[in-house]
């Protein structure tokens, strides 16, 4: 076989490629050479075999190249275009061409390297964010789930590369603090993957287990023209591409949460929760997170073995190993549940409230008109053409989003997180089912009890309609009839009550307070 590395040096002359080329740049990683030429990137996989990956023969590099290929036509079709065929020979290649193969390249269109998220974090925003949740929600849920009776996706499957991250990190670092928390790290997986075994095997019965990107960070997420582009997924190990659409998911909360920006983490796992209605993954959430936090350690760890470090580049990687093994062991504690339940008329701001402070507390908001389209087999922004009090808002709809509201509550507060029921709570009777429940699981109640002028009602709920921007179906007409038979909070329930209005804005430190001292 060739040299591999003569091959690369001959392609960086410009005029071996079929297309304007002046410079040509080469990256290489680990595993693979990227080459810069013009328009285009030209990815080569090297002849390497490290176990979890084997690019070994040319046959095998062919056929990851083109399962690169389809995998991320799913989620950046414009950006990988086709495999080529480089031949001639090592010293003076051709591209195409007729005579034998020496390698293949995955053809992408290029990118300028300054969209890349994870180099500019500071583009994020709440509506970028929420794109891109809209983007992962819609793409899981278009994709291949794992068929039952495939080993990916079992318990095991999902433990085994948990157990592997503690095997590494112990070998390659010694430090005694970095130690002490590898064992309490393992200890609680190992206890919660126990305990959670029975939701991993449901979780793949009910379909969940589905062909992912598999390497969801900021560093494999671009922006062109202002849209998130989503590259780079994982060809090469099937059982790291077939996994819980709720682990794919966590990669992204944890990578944000780790760069300092924890609420637009929250936003979008909020977000993503509403397109979806997975909320039963959130069990399973902060152990995914854990894993992908060790996963980043890892690889901190597995870097700092290099020979040709810098003392800069490895004072770098020693504080990100810390990060990650410090922020991986946050998530083994538990936070303290609450229950937070909205109450107001359509245009009173109990939406826009409950973004905001499942963004800041956190919490988890949960959306009435959303639940109740989902129970029709209705998509958020779907219109169901329904007249008031009838339809999706007759007695029949309205008592089961309620209960359905309450099923998803409950499960949140067991599974330790702070739930926010976004509806109008305007009957007294819906209100005490949701008080009682926080009472009979011993977790702090709160109301947020939305106070605005009626004029200022009808222009909102005006403006919502003129501008088609909103999941709410309500008009003016359901304005008055929900303002003529809304039932007051009682003065028991004035005591869980938080009044947000424009004299008395919502503060997410007064919510935690309130939360704190119950």
């Amino acid at each position: 076989m060739f040299p591999l590395a003569d091959l690369i040096k001959a392609l960086q002359h410009p005029e071996v490629w079929p297309h304007p080329a002046t410079e040509v740049e080469v990256l290489e990683t680990h595993i693979s050479y990227v080459i810069l030429v013009g328009d285009f990137a030209y990815k080569i996989k090297k002849p390497v075999d490290l176990g979890f990956l084997d690019f070994s023969t040319l046959d095998l590099r062919q056929q990851f190249c083109q399962q690169e290929l389809r995998l991320n036509k799913r989620l950046a079709p414009d950006l990988y275009l086709d495999v080529i065929t480089i031949t001639g020979t090592s010293a003076n290649p051709e591209i195409g061409g007729s005579g034998p193969v020496l390698e293949y390249a995955v053809r992408m269109q290029r990118f300028p390297s300054n969209g890349l998220l994870s180099q500019h974090v500071e583009r994020l925003s709440p509506e970028l964010v929420d794109k891109l949740a809209v983007k992962v929600s819609s793409f899981h849920a278009g994709i291949e789930a794992l068929d039952a009776t495939s080993p990916e996706g079992s318990p095991e499957a999902v433990y085994t590369p948990m157990q592997e991250n503690f095997s590494l990190i112990r070998e390659l670092e010694h430090e005694p603090e970095i130690d002490a928390q590898l064992e309490r790290l393992e200890q609680w997986t190992q206890q919660t993957y126990t305990d959670l075994t029975g939701t991993i095997v449901a979780r793949k019965a009910n379909g969940f287990i589905r062909e992912c990107h598999g390497d969801m960070h900021l560093g494999n997420i671009t922006l062109i023209d202002s849209d998130p582009v989503i590259f780079d997924g994982i060809e090469f190990n099937p059982n790291l591409r077939w996994i819980d659409t709720i682990s794919e998911i966590a990669f992204l909360v944890m990578d944000l949460e780790q760069r300092g920006r924890p609420e637009l983490a929250q936003r979008f796992l909020n977000t993503y929760l509403e397109q979806c209605g997975d909320y039963d993954g959130l069990e399973l959430l902060s152990l995914y997170k854990t894993y992908r936090a060790m996963v980043r350690a890892k690889v901190a760890a597995i870097r700092l073995t290099q020979d040709d470090l810098v003392d800069e580049e490895r004072s770098g990687l020693l504080q990100d190993l810390h990060s990650y093994i410090n922020l991986a062991e946050s998530y083994t504690r538990v936070g303290k549940p609450a229950l937070i339940i909205t109450h107001g008329v359509s245009g009173s701001g109990k939406s826009f409230s409950a973004r905001l402070l499942a963004m800041w507390l956190p919490a988890v908001q949960i959306r009435s008109d959303v639940e109740r389209k989902r129970l029709m087999g209705l998509g958020p922004e779907a219109d169901s053409h329904s007249q008031p009090w009838q339809g999706l808002y007759d007695e029949s709809s309205t008592w089961s989003t309620y209960q359905r509201l309450l099923d998803l509550a409950e499960d949140l507060v067991a599974y330790g997180y702070v739930p926010i029921v976004d509806a109008t709570f305007l009957q007294q009777e819906q209100r005490q089912l949701f008080a009682e429940m926080a009472d009979n699981m011993l977790v702090p109640f709160i109301i947020l009890d939305m106070q605005v002028p009626e004029p200022v009602l009808h222009e909102r709920v005006r403006a919502r309609i003129e501008h088609d921007s909103h999941v709410s179906e309500a008009n003016e007409e359901i304005l008055g009839m929900q303002l003529q038979t809304a039932e007051p909070l009682t003065t028991a329930e004035r005591s869980f009550a938080v009044t947000v209005s424009s004299d008395q804005p919502l503060s997410i430190d007064r919510i935690r307070e309130r939360i704190e001292q119950v």
